[in-house]
């Protein structure tokens, strides 16, 4: 018999799975779940990006693209960052496709880190960043973000827990779970923090597109003084309700960039083609459909905000991504308990907050990229369980 626990990996082995999945694997075991707990838009992708995927299969556009991906798709995303967010990048060499943004982030880190080296990660935030930190042979240096702070990292903050082996700094800004942002004062105080290091920011802009401020998205790479030391990550599953289509992008400077196309290159050889040439018409046609759906989910942003505020669970204002993170203190439950409670009694599923680290107890994550219907029926449950537990 193979004694498999000298056979795994250790590293691979003491990774806990992923929280905001246990919870989605248990709803859908049940009837008449309520979810609003995985970040998925419930909107199709736009007819003519769909339109684009098919016209590309029925032309026979069915081959390997280059390793960085269509040269026409290079070109536009170099655009898309340029008109949008001031962000100059050469579609040649500082441009790569990967599948999704989280093989960008993968790449990113395994690139920069080698062993001990250490990533500060603020918390809480999305779940894959300490993992694939863990499995770069990275030291994860955690900054407890606050609410206090609308879970800010600030540069008291950073500079109390950079080491001479800190390597990166992850910015994950609009921030899944949170909806927290970083405003150009904010990154220009990181800046002056990090400046005068090799420190280099992965700047994790997946929600980009997904800003409730009345100021726009500001890219860390456009302030000043900050391009030379980042890597932005972006991609197609959220502004433009791609998901399944597994499509994302990394772009920096091309001393960082050609190293991460060499992992990029032996893991995965290329993005897929169709939703590559699908990719091309959303970046080309689609700002309006983004608008329309950034519109929606800022309306059913503040019916649940309010909805939660209402219940007595304090809930600040999301200003970016789709989820609110509405504290359950006042219940006396943990996260974990009130989650599992809720989902069991009155069949709502959301995420506890500490599936995105330990400074996420006491709150829940809820996605709004749910219907009207659906978020005023799950409020409304989760009304009659707090009554109940009184």
């Amino acid at each position: 018999m193979i004694d498999y626990s000298k056979v795994l990996n250790e590293t691979v082995t003491g990774i806990k799975p992923s929280g905001i999945r246990k919870f989605f694997d248990i709803a859908a075991t049940m009837d008449g779940v309520i979810s609003l707990g995985v970040g998925e838009p419930d909107f199709q992708t736009p007819w003519q990006i769909r339109k684009a995927g098919i016209n590309s299969l029925q032309s026979g556009h069915t081959k390997y693209t280059s390793n960085t991906g269509l040269k026409s798709l290079l070109c536009e995303i170099s655009k898309y960052l340029e008109r949008k967010y001031s962000l100059s990048y050469c579609p040649e060499n500082e441009v790569l496709v990967t599948v999704g943004g989280s093989e960008a982030i993968d790449a990113a880190i395994r690139a920069i880190v080698t062993n001990g080296d250490e990533v500060i990660i603020p918390q809480p935030s999305y779940v894959c960043y300490e993992p694939m930190t863990r499995l770069a042979g990275g030291v994860p240096v955690i900054i407890n973000t606050k609410a206090e702070n609308d879970f800010k990292v600030t540069a008291e903050e950073l500079k109390a827990v950079i080491t001479d082996r800190t390597k990166i700094l992850i910015l994950p800004y609009p921030c899944n779970p949170t909806g927290a942002i970083m405003e150009k004062e904010d990154i220009e105080a990181i800046y002056e923090v990090i400046k005068d290091t090799n420190i280099i920011v992965l700047s994790d802009e997946i929600y980009s597109e997904l800003t409730f401020s009345s100021k726009p998205h500001c890219a860390p790479a456009a302030v000043e003084g900050m391009w030379e030391r980042t890597v932005t990550i972006n991609g197609f599953s959220k502004a433009f309700s791609m998901t399944g289509w597994r499509l994302g992008f990394a772009c920096g400077p091309k001393e960082i960039m050609s190293q991460i196309l060499k992992i990029h290159q032996y893991c995965i050889m290329c993005a897929p083609t169709t939703s590559q040439y699908a990719a091309i018409e959303a970046l080309r046609n689609c700002d309006e459909d983004v608008e329309r759906m950034v519109k929606e989910y800022n309306m059913r942003r503040r019916l649940m905000v309010s909805g939660f505020n209402k219940l007595g669970l304090t809930c600040r204002e999301p200003k970016g991504a789709f989820y609110t993170f509405p504290s359950i203190a006042s219940t006396g439950m943990s996260s974990e308990e009130f989650c599992e409670k809720l989902l069991y009694s009155k069949k709502v599923a959301v995420v506890p907050g500490t599936a995105f680290g330990d400074s996420g107890e006491g709150f829940i994550r809820a996605s709004y990229c749910y219907s009207v219907e659906h978020i005023t029926e799950a409020i409304r449950r989760i009304g009659e369980f707090l009554e109940e537990i009184k």
